[in-house]
């Protein structure tokens, strides 16, 4: 892999234009380029009608807040928690508020804006590996423009628009350069999207091998380029944080195998829309295609000899070498989406799915409809676009999910609608739970306990409406809403949650068969062990599970956990968060204080 890039294709020579051949093909390729743009545009509107944030990009907005008061990308200060699953969307909103601009309006607009720019990267790169000056159709680019989940996360704060654009940006790169170094490194970003786009790294990685066949050292080269910051970010991150993966990955246990709940997470995305017949069409119309169009040029090779003796010349030898290329060129950019989201649908399956309707499998539908997001005209794609046209027409105004602003029965979310319904706005980005009572008690109830704070140094633990004091200074607030939760707590105090997405402990307790997500939650004695004072306990809870949790805190794994998150960062430190990493991720505890204090410190003498 060179840092150059050389198609190895001599420009043609062309006879001289007649009279209008000119216009004709200046107004040949504004269409063409008009064709390629218009589903950034659409999808742009439909963003933008149902611009929305939801709680999770709200856990964003506070992490930027902290870095940008001084904190570090922490979620409370004074405790290492990575609760970032997006490091390079995080970043990116870093960058946005440095100059004052407002963080969740940059999460909202900069994820569509990134969303409609992902768009159009595609249809550049399917203008690019079609090549020639015919027309192209919009095909595969109908059916994430006709789903409501494409137009609700288009926004909502997350970095999915991010993601967007990243897959379509190194679809692009593959195609146009794929032996440019710099390509290696956007390619290698996808860990920095989100952890689990690394499939997709490894797979266009070594489509890009593929393409270029380059030499031991342009391999250790692309490695390099590739593997740079994903790797010095994992560094740092089981350096300071002291875990292998962002928090959220170890409370959802990314690693474990919920099959039979990923299925029906699938037919939960795919039965509403009927998402089945316009995959079928565009798959008949590529078999139809592929026949007659995907055949190779022939090749006169040079021989050598005659009979069984016959050699192929250095010259033939040559010819097949750059006939292997150009068809590993033509394949791998159609091969290579296909396979990495057909692994990110399987990888998503395999873990159980995700709470939020659909969100989970949009970066796998999009891989997937790459290579036909545009067509060329003939007539079997003609038809094809027609039919998955007819369907999009329909998908859009008529196809919804059967709890639409609700939760369904399985647990999964119209998210979008919840919080619509629960904020009474039609476009709810800055939450106050209008329409939710319990939530805007919850932030009485806080900004109350932050005021007496002000005015006579108590300290208040709000296990969600029930105040006990608490060991630290200023509010800290247990809450589902972890989000909402952050918002309305001060950046002095702590904003936790039972289900650990930004509180450690809380992330290694046991799961249980709860709604996908949120199938962990730390039982109050826990946290009162840890956060309130001794003696000070809430009516009805049993003083003796709170003392077997205080005291297990004290031991093993409980309190490396807590000086790995808690304890100030040294190079001493950073080194054993660094080698006990691996260890640390891994430890979880039983629920139960009296059995986890037996396991962690040995029976009582």
């Amino acid at each position: 892999m060179t840092s150059t890039y050389s198609s190895g294709v001599r420009p043609a020579r062309f006879a001289a234009e007649r009279p209008g051949d000119a216009g004709r093909s200046r107004w040949r390729g504004v269409a063409r380029v008009g064709l390629c743009l218009l589903p950034a545009l659409v999808v742009a509107v439909a963003g933008f009608q149902r611009r929305w944030m939801s709680d999770d990009g709200h856990i964003y907005v506070r992490t930027v807040r902290q870095v940008l008061a001084g904190n570090g990308p922490v979620f409370n200060a004074g405790e290492r928690a990575e609760s970032s699953t997006g490091t390079l969307w995080q970043w990116l909103l870093v960058v946005a508020g440095a100059p004052g601009a407002d963080i969740a309006a940059s999460a909202v607009y900069g994820g569509l804006l990134l969303t409609a720019a992902g768009f159009a990267l595609a249809g550049l790169a399917a203008l690019r590996l079609h090549g020639g000056a015919r027309l192209l159709l919009p095909c595969g680019a109908l059916v994430p423009l006709a789903l409501p989940p494409v137009w609700d996360f288009a926004t909502s704060g997350l970095e999915t628009g991010l993601a967007t654009c990243w897959i379509a940006g190194a679809w692009l790169a593959l195609v146009a350069r794929p032996r440019s170094l710099v390509t290696c490194a956007v390619l290698g970003l996808g860990p920095l999207v989100r952890p689990d786009l690394a499939l997709v790294s490894a797979v266009f990685l070594a489509g890009q091998w593929v393409i270029a066949r380059p030499s031991w050292r342009g391999v250790c080269a692309g490695a390099g380029a590739a593997g740079a910051l994903p790797v010095a970010y994992e560094v740092f991150r089981m350096g300071y944080y002291g875990h292998l993966m962002p928090l959220p990955g170890v409370t959802k246990e990314a690693s474990r195998s919920l099959w039979g709940r990923g299925l029906d997470y699938l037919r939960d995305f795919a039965g509403p829309y009927v998402l089945w017949l316009p995959l079928l069409i565009i798959v008949a119309a590529a078999l139809t295609y592929l026949p007659a169009h995907g055949r190779g040029p022939a090749v006169r090779l040079p021989v050598r000899g005659r009979g069984p003796a016959v050699r192929l010349s250095a010259r033939g030898r040559g010819a097949i070498a750059r006939l292997a290329a150009a068809r590993a060129g033509q394949l791998v950019p159609v091969a290579a989406p296909l396979a990495a989201g057909a692994l990110c649908w399987l990888y998503v399956i395999k873990v159980g799915g995700d709470f939020m309707h659909g969100r989970m499998f949009l970066p796998g539908l999009f891989l997937m409809l790459l290579p036909v997001f545009l067509v060329p005209l003939t007539r079997a794609w003609t038809i094809a676009a027609a039919g998955v046209a007819i369907w999009a027409v329909a998908c859009a105004a008529l196809l919804r999910v059967p709890y639409e602003g609700r939760i369904g029965p399985q647990g999964i979310a119209d998210e979008r609608g919840v919080y619509v319904r629960q904020n009474a706005a039609a476009h709810p980005v800055r939450h106050d739970f209008a329409g939710q009572p319990g939530n805007m008690a919850y932030a009485r109830l806080v900004r109350e306990s932050a005021r007496r704070g002000d005015l006579t140094g108590e300290r208040a633990l709000l296990l969600a409406h029930t105040a006990v004091p608490a060991a630290r200074p200023g509010v800290t607030g247990v809450y589902n809403t972890l989000g909402f939760s952050g918002t309305v707590i001060p950046l002095s105090g702590a904003a936790l949650d039972p289900i650990g997405l930004a509180y450690p402990l809380a992330a290694h307790s046991e799961s249980f068969d709860g709604r996908v997500g949120h199938d962990k939650r730390l039982p109050d004695e826990w946290i009162v062990a840890e956060r309130g004072v001794p003696g000070a306990l809430p009516p009805g809870m049993d003083p003796a599970r709170v003392d077997a949790a205080r005291r297990a805190l004290r031991c093993g794994p409980f309190a490396e956990l807590r000086a790995a998150t808690r304890a100030p960062m040294t190079a001493g430190r950073f080194w054993r968060n660094l080698t006990g990493a691996v260890e640390r991720t891994s430890f979880r505890f039983s629920n139960d204080p009296v059995r986890a204090e037996r396991q962690a410190c040995g029976p009582r003498g």
